[in-house]
């Protein structure tokens, strides 16, 4: 390992450690880096293979008092300390497995301890002792789509559509006075023509064409007003129909 490039350290640190999830699960992820990070450091300190060994077997002893043991992070820096401590010449009695480290290297060690794990020493906690949701990167929802009234209203979507635009771009256009006023002229003569047949008396003496005209406005216009009111009606049902089914979808 000390001859492959970063890609290369990670890709055997990856085997070593049997991590297999990295792109999915964010605690393999930081182990990872950790021990990657750390690993290089101790390249760039020209460290001989046994303190290679050494220092990688530090790093995971502190990571082990961390996750498995509870240390404090007070704890864990005395105990960092008292191993520590051991590595002079004089201290080789008690910890000699440390004794390969003089003291330049050994207050090296400990800066690169302050500024990795032990600055985001609460991280790691949060790491290891706190339950994290789990990320729903998929999931299937049942639309219910309106079945068509087959009545005098288009098919509506299944997103809805406002009564304004329905309104303004579906709603067949009202008929417009000139036209209305075609039609009573039109339909003034043949009436009288058809009653002039049946009858002698024509029904209509005394009335004028204005009088006519006047009634059959009248007329339409309530006409014109029942449909308007149905159709705002049965809008309003189908609105509180959608309503209910997306309150529905929101509680599934």
């Amino acid at each position: 390992m000390l001859a492959e490039d970063v890609d290369g350290v990670q890709q055997k640190l990856k085997k070593i450690l049997n991590f297999k999830n990295l792109h999915t699960c964010l605690k393999e992820a930081i182990l990872l880096d950790y021990y990657v990070s750390g690993f290089l450091w101790a390249r760039g300190m020209d460290f001989s293979v046994i303190q290679y060994i050494k220092f990688m077997t530090l790093l995971d002893m502190l990571l082990h008092n961390l996750r498995t043991l509870h240390m404090s992070l007070e704890d864990n820096i005395k105990w960092l300390g008292e191993v520590m401590a051991e590595i002079g010449p004089s201290h080789s009695q008690k910890n000699e497995e440390w004794s390969i480290f003089n003291i330049k290297q050994a207050n090296a060690v400990i800066d690169y301890l302050k500024i990795s794990l032990f600055q985001h020493y609460k991280l790691y906690e949060f790491l290891f002792y706190s339950t994290r949701e789990e990320i729903v990167i998929g999931t299937k929802q049942v639309i219910e789509v309106v079945k068509p009234s087959g009545g005098l209203f288009p098919d509506p979507l299944e997103e809805g559509i406002s009564f304004d635009l329905y309104s303004t771009f579906i709603e067949p256009p009202p008929i417009l006075d000139t036209e209305m006023k075609r039609l009573d002229q039109k339909q003034v003569p043949e009436e009288s023509q058809s009653e002039a047949n049946s009858s002698d008396v024509d029904p209509l003496v005394g009335f004028t064409i204005e009088d006519i005209k006047s009634v059959l406005d009248q007329v339409t216009d309530d006409i014109l007003i029942g449909i308007q009111a149905e159709i705002n009606e049965k809008l309003q049902i189908q609105e509180e129909a959608f309503n209910a089914r997306i309150e529905k979808l929101k509680k599934a």
